[in-house]
């Protein structure tokens, strides 16, 4: 009897300890990742930040893969909080004045658990 209370005990332990490391990348952390969008240095406001989760790599410009999304302020900074640690790929998307074109861009980056990230995407015609 106390084998099978010992197994039973062992076992629910293994299952808490495997639940609570499979987080996945998403929402429900306290991380946070902040920058500002730029374009040759030049700062790109309103642009759009897309956020696809659990990527490494460019998910592609059909922004219907990503995951969240937030729009630069006037003086181009985004912000995206809450987020768990892990792999995430930013992707902007906006309008230069300057030259009149579309400029667009991204980067992959990694959040750290309870850190906040200040990464620029950098974008480009």
């Amino acid at each position: 009897m106390k084998k099978i209370k010992s197994s039973i005990l062992f076992l629910s332990f293994a299952s808490f300890l495997l639940l609570i490391s499979c987080h996945k990348e998403g929402t429900g952390g306290k991380s946070m990742v902040n920058g500002y969008v730029k374009h040759h240095n030049s700062i790109i406001p309103n642009c759009v930040v897309y956020i696809k989760y659990g990527a490494t790599e460019f998910p592609g410009t059909n922004t219907a893969n990503y995951d969240a999304s937030v729009t630069a302020d006037a003086n181009g900074r985004y912000e995206f909080s809450g987020l768990r640690k892990g792999n995430y790929y930013l992707y902007g998307l906006g309008y230069d004045n300057s030259i009149s074109e579309v400029v667009k861009g991204g980067i992959s980056v990694k959040l750290k658990y309870n850190k906040i990230n200040t990464i620029d995407v950098l974008v480009t015609e």
